[in-house]
């Protein structure tokens, strides 16, 4: 698949110039791992480490986004019964900082639901920190609603905030 990050979307930080390239959603590749990882070590401060990502290869719901060549960001996602309902669940997404604002990672949320979608999931739910107003603003933007609190989620003792899309 390949989108256009939406003209503009650089929400008036002057980004747009860097975006001259298309955005292409694929999957992941070991390839690719290497710029997973430093993506994943520049996004948070209890990263996963690359034995994490490997483990995910060939899974239909490990994706990146590339750009002008570069991985631009990516996103892990699954499927899994639960209760008699298959419950999606994205559990790692994140994009590089220098390509932030762009529209990357909504093209990966946007692409991953449907993966799900197609895997036959009935929901899909994500943790998020507490503190991450961008990304709970850019899952609210998908029909993600907060469900519950878990104290204390993070390494660093910051909650997460579970939100849940039901689907059609």
């Amino acid at each position: 698949m390949t989108v256009r990050a939406p003209e503009g979307d650089d929400h008036g930080h002057g980004h747009g110039d860097r975006n001259d390239g298309e955005l292409a959603i694929r999957p992941a590749e070991r390839a690719d791992l290497l710029a997973v990882v430093r993506i994943e070590n520049e996004s948070f401060p209890q990263p996963w480490p690359y034995e994490a990502f490997d483990r995910f290869l060939g899974d239909p719901g490990f994706l990146v986004a590339v750009t002008n060549g570069d991985i631009a960001g990516y996103v892990v996602a699954d499927v899994s019964p639960s209760f008699g309902r298959q419950l999606g669940h994205v559990k790692d997404i994140a994009v590089h900082p220098d390509r932030r604002e762009m529209g990357v990672g909504s093209a990966l949320l946007s692409r991953s639901v449907a993966v799900l979608t197609a895997h036959g999931a009935d929901s899909i739910k994500l943790e998020v920190r507490r503190s991450n107003d961008r990304a709970k603003r850019l899952y609210r933007q998908f029909g993600f609603e907060p469900i519950r609190r878990i104290p204390g989620y993070y390494g660093n003792d910051e909650d997460a905030i579970v939100m849940v899309r039901q689907l059609e």
